[in-house]
Formats: C-alpha cells, sequence, structure tokens
C-alpha cells in the first residue's frame, strides 16, 4: 500500500504562526495555530514589525507541535506548501524562509500558495465540493468573488476597489472603542443594537456590477459619530453596530446571491474570517434559499487564517507539478493568478 501524500502547511501571512499536517488536501491530522491577538490587542490592531517578531519566536515550535499532533516524522512528509502573498511583507518572509529551508534540507518539492485561494480551499477540508464553485473571500484584507472551473483556475467576478469588508468591521471598531479584532466584537454588540436606527448607506455601484466599496459606508459612520461627539449626544454603541453591520452584510448578500444567479451555480461557498459572522451566515443562507442554493461555510476555525487551508491548497499544486523553486519571494500584493 503506498504511503499517503502528506502537505506540511505553514502560514505566517499576518498575526498567525500556523502549521498544519494534511493527508491527499483534505483530511487535517494536524492544524496548529499561534495566535498574536493579545500582543496586538494593547496597540489597536497589527503592528508589522512586531508580527515579524513573534513569527520568528512561534515558527519552529509551531511546525514540530503540527508534526507531534499529527504523529509524523519529517520523513513522512511530501512536500511543503508555504504562504508566498498576499500579506505582510516582513511577516511572510519569515515562514518562506523556513519553508524553504526545511525543503532545501529534507530534498523535498516546494510549492507557493496564494493566501486567497488558501481560503477558497479551506472549503475543500469541510465538505465535498464539486467543481465547478462559485467563492465568496471575505476577510480584513479581502472582499471578492471568485470563480473557480477547475483546480488552478480563477476568475475574478468582483472585488473591492477601496477596503475589504474585515478592514471596514476594524476600523468601525476602533472607532467605537471596541477591542482588537473588530469583527467579533461589532457581531457580539450588533445583536443588542437596531438595524434599521441609522440608514447608512450601501454601495452598489454600476448596475450588474459584482465589486463592492466599503470606503463610504466607513466615512458615512465616521461622521455620524463626529455628529454625535459635537452634540455631546451618547454613542448608542449597540445600534451603530447593528445598522453598519447590516449595511455591510446587505450589499455582500445581495451581489453573491446575484453572482451564483448569473453562474448557475446550485452552491455558494463562502470563506475568510468575516465568514465567521453569525448575521452574514444567517442572512446568506436564508436569501439563496428560494433559489435553490446551498450556502456553505468552512467551520469557525479554518475561516481565519490556518495553514491547513494552504496545506490543501498546495496538494493540488503539488498534484500538477507546479513547483517552486528557493528563488520563491514573498509579495505583500501577490495577486491570484491561474496556474
Amino acid at each position: 500500500m503506498p504511503n499517503p501524500i502528506l502537505t506540511l502547511g505553514i502560514e505566517t501571512s499576518c498575526d498567525e504562526t500556523s502549521a498544519a499536517v494534511v493527508q491527499a488536501g483534505e483530511v487535517v491530522l494536524a492544524n496548529v495555530i499561534s495566535t498574536q491577538i493579545p500582543v496586538h490587542r494593547r496597540y489597536g490592531g497589527v503592528v508589522p514589525e512586531i508580527a515579524s517578531r513573534q513569527h520568528v519566536e512561534a515558527i519552529v515550535p509551531v511546525v514540530e507541535e503540527a508534526l507531534q499532533q499529527a504523529q509524523v516524522d519529517w520523513s513522512a512528509i511530501s512536500h511543503i506548501a508555504v504562504t508566498a502573498g498576499p500579506g505582510l511583507v516582513g511577516a511572510l518572509l519569515v515562514g518562506l524562509s523556513y519553508a524553504k529551508a526545511l525543503a532545501y534540507s529534507l530534498d523535498l518539492p516546494l510549492v507557493g500558495v496564494n493566501h486567497l485561494e488558501g481560503h477558497i480551499y479551506a472549503n475543500f477540508l469541510a465538505h465535498p465540493v464539486q467543481l465547478p464553485l462559485l467563492c465568496l473571500v471575505v476577510s480584513g484584507g479581502h472582499t471578492d468573488l471568485i470563480y473557480m472551473p477547475e483546480h488552478g483556475h480563477y476568475e475574478s467576478l468582483g472585488r473591492t476597489l477601496d477596503d475589504a469588508a474585515g478592514e471596514a468591521f476594524d476600523k468601525i471598531a476602533r472607532a467605537l472603542g471596541l477591542p482588537y479584532p473588530g469583527g467579533p466584537e461589532i457581531d457580539r454588540l450588533a445583536r443588542q443594537g437596531q438595524e434599521t436606527a441609522f440608514d447608512f448607506p450601501r454601495a452598489w455601484l454600476e448596475p450588474n456590477s459584482f465589486d463592492f466599496s466599503f470606503s463610504g459606508l466607513k466615512s458615512a459612520v465616521l461622521n455620524e459619530l463626529n455628529r454625535l461627539q459635537q452634540k455631546g449626544s451618547p454613542v448608542p454603541v449597540a445600534d451603530v453596530a447593528a445598522s453598519f453591520q447590516a449595511a455591510v452584510i446587505d450589499v455582500l448578500v445581495t451581489k453573491a446571491i446575484a453572482a451564483a444567479l448569473a453562474k448557475k451555480v446550485s452552491v455558494l461557498y463562502v470563506a475568510g474570517g468575516v465568514a465567521a459572522n453569525s448575521s452574514l451566515r444567517h442572512k446568506l443562507t436564508e436569501a439563496a434559499q428560494p433559489h435553490g442554493i446551498e450556502v456553505r461555510f468552512p467551520p469557525l476555525q479554518l475561516c481565519t487564517d490556518n495553514a491547513a487551508m494552504i496545506a490543501a491548497a498546495g496538494y493540488h499544486y503539488w498534484r500538477a507539478g507546479k513547483f517552486a523553486d528557493l528563488h520563491l519571494n514573498a509579495t505583500a500584493n501577490l495577486p491570484l493568478a491561474s496556474w
């Protein structure tokens, strides 16, 4: 019986140091995540230099813990998959340098994975997936509608023209005095507020456009907070959170359903950190039902940054023979491209 194909995934694009061992691109044997949230919370957001230093300290023990949890040694690993971008370049370089050192010393194939496609492949770890697929990727750095007819082929239907949804969540949370990360805090507070308390704008853009824009919404919320402050009025934090969140989710849901109908898919996949938002999960599922569209979300641990999703994508690179050499470099704004 042939040995199973085991991918060691490494992810250090932002403020999570993660390593995972995944079998055949679908079975998670280990997925270790060391978060830096307590470190960055005092600053209200991620400090890139601190993130890089934290990755340097965590990368070796995190990888060793992943191997231990998977109950395998280095001889069982078939290849190494690492995030090459997009992300914070200093943070990316830590994981990438370690992955290249491992690949060289162990004589293992190396693949560089785009962080965005990693989020898409998180779904392969959670559900049976049939291609073609349509995925709404919504996170701190991305808001994209991506159509994937086959492995390694991507068609961008729409993307944010300015702020990503998760970035807007974090900035409004900070303006409301909420701790980092702001997305879960707004999700929690919104349950206590009224979505119609404030009539915040929705940016629909051109007719039939699948692109997104959240900068105008962000400015409208900040202007309203400034207006209340100038009047000396108390800020109804829960109502602001609920109204802001409703404006974001209204646009996400409407455009995702429209894209699913345009591509005639029966399943809509969602990925990224904002995919953990309870209101998005509820409203998108509810809106899809009349159209006979099933909506699938990864489990919460696979929504945020993790190495298992990088390993899942890396397995398909390995199958296609798409290897990287030791000149692979980190790219902060790496675009998602077909291979």
